[in-house]
């Protein structure tokens, strides 16, 4: 199984869209600082994930969500059942 998924940074409110095999592993690294583009922006919480079977499907859908990210529909991802609040 592969996953896509979105952070949320807990202090600046921004978000980081991603995809991986091991989402727990995926979020240790984020949050302990290993990667370079959300290491600023410490800590994050997993807000949003999709499942897909190949990893090709996986990052299809990651370009698609971030060719979304600040228009109308990332806004719509927001209020979708799949997205975790607080």
């Amino acid at each position: 199984m592969f996953f896509v998924y979105i952070l949320q940074s807990l202090t600046s409110k921004n978000f980081y869209i991603g995809q991986t095999a091991n989402l727990e592993k995926r979020l240790f690294e984020h949050n302990s600082g290993r990667t370079r583009s959300t290491k600023a922006y410490r800590p994050w919480k997993i807000v949003y994930t999709e499942e897909f079977q190949t990893r090709d499907e996986a990052f299809h859908r990651e370009r698609e969500i971030k060719s979304y990210k600040g228009g109308y529909k990332f806004k719509e991802l927001q209020n979708s059942e799949r997205w975790q609040s607080g």
